[in-house]
C-alpha cells in the first residue's frame, strides 16, 4: 500500500468554507480502479484532507498504478463537484475540467514521497 499527497494553493481565511466542501464529498461506489481495458489497475483504500492557512493537502492511500488512480478520480462526479466548488478559493487556477487536465494537474500537485511506514510492513532482518 502506498500514499500520495496532492496540494491545493488556497486563499487563507477560508478554512471553514473549504472544510464544508469536503464534508459533503460524494464517495465513489467502488474502491476498485479499472484500467483502460476494464481490468483492475488499483484500489483507493482511504483519503484524508488537511488544511492550514493557504495550503490544503489531500492524502490518498492506494494500491496499484497511481496514474490509473488519477484517471479514475478525474471521472468521478464527486471529485468533479469538489473541484468546481474549490475554484473560487484557489490562488492558482487548476485545469481539472477534463480528464487530461485533471491528470496533468494531479501530477503537478503531487508531493514527493520522502518515506512511508506502516505497521503492515514487515520489519527488515
Amino acid at each position: 500500500m502506498a500514499f500520495a499527497a496532492i496540494t491545493y494553493d488556497v486563499k487563507p481565511g477560508y478554512e471553514d468554507e473549504l472544510s464544508e466542501i469536503f464534508r459533503g464529498f460524494r464517495r465513489v461506489r467502488s474502491a476498485d480502479v479499472p484500467d483502460g481495458t476494464g481490468e483492475q489497475a488499483g484500489r483507493i483504500l482511504a483519503t484524508a484532507v488537511f488544511i492550514r492557512d493557504d495550503t490544503l493537502v489531500r492524502v490518498i492511500e492506494y494500491e496499484g498504478d497511481l496514474d490509473a488512480i488519477a484517471r479514475h478520480m478525474a471521472e468521478q462526479p464527486g471529485v468533479q463537484e469538489v473541484e468546481r466548488k474549490l475554484a473560487p478559493y484557489l490562488t492558482k487556477p487548476r485545469d481539472t475540467g477534463t480528464p487530461e487536465g485533471f491528470v496533468a494537474t494531479f501530477q503537478r500537485s503531487l508531493l514527493k514521497t520522502v518515506t512511508q511506514l506502516s505497521i503492515r510492513d514487515k520489519p527488515n532482518g
